[in-house]
């Protein structure tokens, strides 16, 4: 009795299979995207750094096949260049282009490229070694017209965009890189001090003790700024 039972329940169940139609399985995944693709590598590199980039680990964080990445990109390298585009994106007010305050104009867009970069700290080591993509060129040139306005001379244009370059780089790469602890710094300050018929300037300044890193950009961004004011 029990055999027949169930042949009878496996009969009544292939009748009702086959009315029914077949229920689609949910995406675990949204679908495969340049925009999901660069997304996915900055949070990659965000985690792993520049060396921890692989195509492997890339197509693994997005749920898909490696070989499924090139119907978007090329190569390891193009997805560098796209995600490191995409972080020095410059939001800026639309109305900087009519501004007449050409210092506060300039000092929004070296902090905002700065601020990026601090959020992404491996872009700083991988910008110059890059090619320059469209988000940075824009921005340069923003830059380059802004400078322009306020009188910087087009012969004096390149020395004037690539200090400024120089300082944001710096900046970024120092603050990014700088790890001491408080004890750490307290400690360093402290042997200054025993030393300071040595180095009396900057044991006096309190360098190691300073870690002021925005009013210091700021405040450094003015004295250049002060230096690319026009000559009354």
């Amino acid at each position: 009795m029990a055999v027949k039972r169930s042949g009878a329940g496996s009969k009544r169940a292939r009748r009702t299979g086959a009315s029914l139609q077949p229920v689609p399985e949910p995406r675990s995944e949204p679908p495969l995207s340049l925009d999901r693709i660069v997304a996915t590598a900055v949070e990659l590199l965000d985690a792993q750094g520049v060396d921890g980039l692989t195509m492997r680990r890339l197509a693994d964080r997005l749920g898909s096949g490696a070989m499924s990445l090139y119907w978007h990109v090329g190569n390891k390298e193009e997805v560098f260049d796209l995600a490191l585009d995409s972080v020095l994106e410059y939001r800026g007010p639309p109305q900087i282009v009519e501004s007449r305050d050409w210092r506060g104009d300039v000092v929004h867009m070296l902090e905002d490229w700065r601020a990026g970069m601090l959020r992404h700290p491996w872009s700083a080591a991988l910008l110059p070694r890059r090619a320059l993509g469209p988000n940075i060129l824009s921005r340069l040139e923003l830059l380059s017209q802004t400078l322009s306005r306020a009188g910087v001379a087009d012969a004096d244009l390149n020395v004037a965009i690539w200090t400024l370059w120089n300082y944001v780089m710096g900046a970024t790469v120092t603050r990014a890189s700088f790890d001491l602890s408080d004890d750490d710094r307290a400690a360093a300050q402290e042997r200054l001090t025993r030393l300071g018929e040595r180095y009396p300037a900057i044991e006096r300044s309190r360098l190691l003790l300073d870690d002021d890193w925005d009013g210091a950009f700021r405040k450094g961004l003015d004295f250049l700024l002060d230096g690319l004011a026009p000559r009354q």
